[in-house]
């Protein structure tokens, strides 16, 4: 059974002026997912600037979500590290929130042996009984998840039940579809590649995209299910653009921006993350009008 089938979103986490975390708007974000369609909240991943909180705020943001959220669509919390046993500490913790599942990416910077990456995903497994999504993104972390690997994990390890793929590598993917046998979900980690990794068995996507278009991404994935495929893939076309300027600058800049401009949050970022460049926010600002999004 998958954790969700549909569109998650990789949810930003909003700052107060003083850079503190903003419940109040978190809140009004969250619930304004809900309302339009998303099938899963995605909480304290990349989009989420999990990377700059203390972990007294990255646990504080997964108990909020899931209370707030309240069962009504499955909650899953980011909690991998480069640092096994810190990662174990926050999925054993998030665990404790009633989280429907955690996502864990591969150690960054330390990087690690594929023979490593089983011992470290097998570990914080083990420490926990909620399903884990594998997150490989190897533009990020600088070590990438081969296909063979994934699948010594989801048919070893009982909670190992799927894989968010942004690795960006279709043929990849395929092979890792072809070796999997069904042994594990697929999640798409591209909002450009969402038709894509569904036509190889994908159950939806992880996307930043539905920050300020929930409802289109939802439908984009929905329609594909439905075998609606040309629905589908007409409704991922339309999006590119919109896709293109939400990653001109590096992640979660521009999503963080586009929330803003429509009047959802202050925008706010945690250094080192920068305000966005004017010529890219006019990008944006013009890609999100001609996608048809209500601009503050």
């Amino acid at each position: 059974m998958s954790i969700f089938e549909g569109a998650g979103v990789a949810i930003v986490t909003p700052f107060l002026e003083n850079g503190a975390v903003d419940y109040d708007t978190f809140r009004e974000l969250i619930e304004y997912q809900i309302a339009n369609g998303t099938d899963c909240i995605i909480v304290c991943g990349t989009t989420g600037e999990s990377s700059t909180l203390t972990h007294e705020e990255h646990l504080e943001c997964i108990k909020f979500c899931t209370e707030v959220v309240n069962k009504r669509i499955p909650v899953v919390a980011g909690t991998g590290s480069n640092c096994t046993e810190t990662a174990i500490y926050l999925s054993t913790e998030a665990e404790k929130y009633g989280v429907d599942g955690l996502l864990v990416v591969t150690p960054y910077y330390n990087k690690a042996t594929q023979k490593g990456l089983i011992a470290h995903f097998t570990a914080i497994a083990n420490s926990v009984k909620v399903p884990i999504i594998l997150y490989n993104v190897p533009s990020r972390t600088g070590v990438n998840i081969l296909p063979e690997t994934a699948v010594t994990l989801a048919k070893t390890v009982d909670n190992i039940v799927a894989i968010k793929e942004a690795s960006g590598n279709i043929s990849q993917v395929a092979k890792l579809m072809q070796l999997a046998d069904g042994c594990i979900d697929l999640y798409s980690g591209n909002d450009d590649q969402i038709v894509p990794i569904m036509s190889l068995g994908g159950k939806g996507v992880i996307s930043v995209l539905s920050n300020v278009a929930p409802k289109e991404t939802h439908d984009i994935v929905r329609y594909y299910l439905d075998g609606k495929v040309k629905e589908s893939l007409d409704l991922q076309l339309k999006a590119l653009p919109l896709v293109e300027a939400l990653f001109c600058e590096v992640n979660p800049i521009p999503v963080k921006k586009a929330v803003e401009l429509m009047g959802k949050c202050n925008g706010k970022l945690r250094m080192p993350l920068s305000t966005m460049e004017d010529a890219n926010a006019l990008k944006l600002k013009n890609a999100m009008a001609d996608f048809g999004i209500k601009l503050s």
